[in-house]
Formats: structure tokens, C-alpha cells, sequence
């Protein structure tokens, strides 16, 4: 019988050669230098995390205090019942077996920002937590938010599909000069429009994220008269260069909006944004 990729992958402890000169800091000394560097993805993750061998990190990694695990559930579980730890799940979790270190580099102690697994593949490695340190590279371009995936391909498409936006019965937007984004076996289909399809009035939002393959994206708030639906839709003012065809065009969310293709309406998909 067949199986889906991501049923095969998922449930595995996996790692990739990352075949780049990585680096990190702390307080503002290069603290991690590898050019054999590995992606590593515990079981259940989307992302994975950096591992270089223990002698290219510049600093001590004694062992980590104990900590209490996070309270409540963990990441979120797709429509066929499996569990993804997502990138709001804590470096903290490891969903397999090693050792939780901090590190003492920089004139600093990071306490839990390293793990040693037991696998004997990794024997050697030291896994990082992006999160706990000031900032990384690969070569000399900096990487935000998370490592790159080397397996996550973004396919944007000009589409002459029509796209309608709508919300409690509100066309927020409509038209058929999308470019659709094919992000991956989890994400849904994402639908960018150009600023003079959307029909609600925008506000602009504090907030920001960052991808570390499309960028900082700027959020907006949608005013429906009577109400505001806050950090509805979002915009990439300025992508990375895989992402340049996204430039100024405006995506909602289809966890919190419907989106219907040529008239046919989107199931609400199961993400950690539903």
C-alpha cells in the first residue's frame, strides 16, 4: 500500500548535509563556525534546526538545568490525526532522545540553547537553537526566523483563476491576477492579489513576521464598518529574491477567511494560524 511522503517523514528523526559555511553569534563574537554543518529535523517537526560538530562551537556546553515542560498542547495535528511540532513549539521540546545543554561563550551563559543526541548518526553534533543566539548566516547572508529548508520549494503561479475573498458573507476582495503559492504538503494554496483587487478597506497592523524564504511580511486589519477583523491579510513590501513575484500583493488568511477558486469554496485548512 502507498503512503504519503509526509507520513513517512514526519514520524522519523531525519538530517541533511547542509553543504554551507554556517555561522552564528553572541553579543557580538562569531561563537559558531562550521562548514560541515547538518539539518537536523527531530520527529514530528516542519523545520529543522542546525547541528555542527561539538569543536566548531567556541565555548563551554555544560549540561542544561532541568525545566519544566510547556503547559497545554503541543504544535497542532493535521487532518489525518498526526502531530506536527511547529515553529511555536519551543527548542526545549525534543521529541527524541540526547542530552540539553546550555553554552558559555561571549561572556554570556544561554541555558538550554544546545541538545546532544543519542542517535549515533549525529555522534559528535551539537543541535542549536536559532532562538538562542543573536544571529545567523550561511555564507555571508543572514537567515531569519529559522534554517532554510533545502526541501521547502515555493511555486508561485500566475493564475487566470478567479479568486474571490470572502468573510460573514463580506466580498473582501476579487479578481482573476493572482499569483498562487504552492508552499509545501502542509501549507493551503495561498492566494496573493494585487492592491486593487481586495474591496475592504486595510488598516495597517504593528505586526510583523519574518520567513527565512519569503521575508518580513506586514500584516493588515480589515474594517468592516461595525467591527475590525485584526491581522487578517498580509503583504511582502520588499521579499527575498525567491519570493520576489509576491511584491506588494496582498494574502489572506484561509484559516480565518473563505477563499473560493472559479467558484469553488476552499476547505479551512488545519494550521497552527487556524
Amino acid at each position: 500500500m502507498s503512503a504519503r511522503v509526509l507520513d513517512t517523514l514526519l514520524p522519523r528523526l531525519r538530517h541533511e548535509p547542509a553543504r554551507k559555511r554556517v555561522r552564528a553569534t553572541l553579543a557580538g563574537e562569531v561563537v559558531v563556525d562550521s562548514t560541515e554543518a547538518v539539518l537536523v529535523w527531530e520527529p514530528h517537526r516542519v523545520i529543522p534546526a542546525y547541528a555542527v560538530p561539538r569543536e566548531h562551537v567556541r565555548g563551554e556546553l555544560p549540561p542544561a538545568p532541568a525545566t519544566a515542560p510547556p503547559a497545554g498542547p503541543l504544535g497542532f495535528r493535521l487532518a489525518d490525526g498526526q502531530t506536527v511540532l511547529d515553529p511555536s513549539v519551543p527548542f526545549s521540546v525534543h521529541s527524541t532522545d540526547g542530552e540539553p545543554l546550555s553554552l558559555r561563550a561571549a561572556g554570556e551563559t544561554r541555558e538550554g540553547v544546545a541538545f546532544r543526541p543519542s542517535d549515533p548518526d549525529l555522534a559528535g553534533h551539537v543541535v542549536l537553537d536559532f532562538d538562542g543566539f543573536d544571529a545567523w548566516y550561511e555564507e555571508d547572508e543572514q537567515v531569519v526566523a529559522h534554517p532554510r529548508d533545502p526541501f521547502h520549494r515555493l511555486d508561485i503561479l500566475p493564475s487566470s483563476r478567479r479568486v474571490r475573498i470572502e468573510l460573514d458573507g463580506v466580498v473582501l476582495a476579487e479578481g482573476a491576477r493572482a499569483r498562487l503559492l504552492f508552499e509545501g504538503p502542509i501549507l493551503p494554496i495561498r492566494a496573493y492579489l494585487p492592491p486593487d483587487d481586495v474591496r475592504a478597506r486595510l488598516r495597517p497592523s504593528p505586526k510583523r513576521t519574518r520567513c527565512p524564504h519569503k521575508g518580513e511580511a506586514a500584516y493588515w486589519s480589515v474594517d468592516l464598518g461595525g467591527y475590525v477583523i485584526h491581522d487578517v491579510a498580509w503583504s511582502y513590501e520588499d521579499p527575498l529574491r525567491e519570493a520576489a513575484p509576491l511584491a506588494g500583493l496582498v494574502c489572506f488568511f484561509n484559516e480565518r477567511a473563505d477563499v473560493c477558486l472559479d467558484g469553488e469554496r476552499l476547505p479551512r485548512p488545519h494550521t497552527p494560524w487556524a
